[in-house]
């Protein structure tokens, strides 16, 4: 047996030919240990030889070559919006703990929504090896040249599986616990346009509130266009609908992070919540339990989401059927920042006030 040839500063990295020599094995006897190649019959002592090789002598794959021999990188590529607390983050939490287990890498590249951006990426990841791809919130033009899995893609594309939120449950459950409260003037809030969700779950509001009954006034309007996924999104147009005058007892956001600066307008303006206006979020992030008041929200499993969605991935890089998309049931989860509609007095800025419910 051989001793890999060393430098002044200690034995440096093997290659796969310095470790066949160090064994007495063939090249390809080590490449078939080491990638798990299956339908080989190796003794398991000459498996556990070669592994203890390579481990101490910090053998590293040549990506390259596996990419020339048409082998996988065991490397998936990740579209988001943004790298930031929220939505995006805990789908990514998802998508990276099951690829973690799997022994799976992964690029994350975010676009802030530029179709430029999105446009160019897929084929920028394949250039650099990736196996597949997986988008999340992202609106792709075309089905990318490689495995794709979306979530909350919202467009139907051939070959491209989505995982998706059951929006018009959502919206039942969202509009069905105001009504039970007794509010009737409520604030309805449109997502960015660029966001994938917006459409989709403005539809499914509307239809909610149809079948509820609820009346949809346009003053009450809140249309988001902020470029941007911070709480500031949703504060001009309830700073806006404040000054108005216009009565309102409940705010129904577009996500947790608008419901957010939605409390910070109304809590400026005097206003408190529940007591005076209830608001209602969607998501359940992280720190929506831990605002004050505690956020009412509804509930995407979004780690879970995440996980399912690198799942269905792997399955489709091994060559297995899977559904077209996947519906994910939305869980109402109250909190403290719902109560009872009431009479609430607003004071306009030139100091008259005006009773919400009227």
């Amino acid at each position: 047996m051989q001793k890999p040839p060393s430098t002044t500063t200690g034995v440096r990295h093997a290659n796969l030919k310095m470790l066949a020599e160090y064994l007495g094995l063939s090249p390809s006897t080590i490449s078939f240990v080491l990638n798990n190649t299956p339908g080989r019959s190796i003794p398991e002592s000459t498996r556990a030889r070669v592994k203890a090789a390579a481990e101490k002598f910090n053998y590293q794959p040549s990506m390259i070559a596996r990419t020339l021999q048409g082998k996988r990188m065991q490397t998936i590529g990740i579209l988001l919006p943004e790298l930031g607390e929220g939505y995006h983050s805990q789908v990514l939490s998802g998508v990276g703990d099951l690829l973690m287990r799997k022994d799976y890498f992964y690029f994350t590249v975010h676009h802030r929504h530029r179709k430029e951006l999105i446009d160019a990426y897929p084929s920028l990841l394949r250039s650099r090896g990736v196996d597949g791809i997986l988008a999340i919130d992202t609106h792709l033009a075309e089905p990318p040249q490689l495995p794709t899995i979306t979530v909350a893609g919202h467009t139907t594309m051939s070959g491209v599986s989505n995982i998706l939120i059951d929006e018009e449950h959502a919206a039942r459950l969202s509009l069905q616990h105001l009504r039970d409260l007794g509010h009737r003037k409520i604030a309805f809030m449109h997502g960015q346009p660029f966001s994938s969700d917006s459409d989709t779950r403005w539809l499914a509001n509307l239809k909610a509130a149809r079948e509820l009954g609820i009346e949809i006034h346009e003053e009450l309007m809140i249309y988001l266009s902020k470029d941007s996924h911070s709480p500031e999104i949703s504060y001009p147009g309830i700073r806006k609908l404040i000054k108005s005058g216009r009565p309102f007892t409940a705010v129904l956001c577009f996500n947790d992070v608008s419901a957010m600066g939605t409390i910070r307008a109304l809590h400026e303006a005097g206003l408190r919540v529940p007591n005076d206006v209830s608001v209602l979020g969607f998501d359940d992030i992280q720190s929506a339990a831990y605002q004050v008041p505690s956020l009412t929200t509804i509930r995407q499993p979004l780690q879970k989401m995440g996980s399912t969605a690198a799942q269905l991935l792997l399955k489709k890089l091994a060559g297995e059927l899977i559904p077209e998309s996947i519906q994910v049931a939305p869980e109402l989860i109250v909190r403290e920042s719902t109560a009872p509609a009431r009479r609430v007095v607003i004071k306009k800025e030139s100091r008259t006030s005006k009773d919400l419910r009227q």
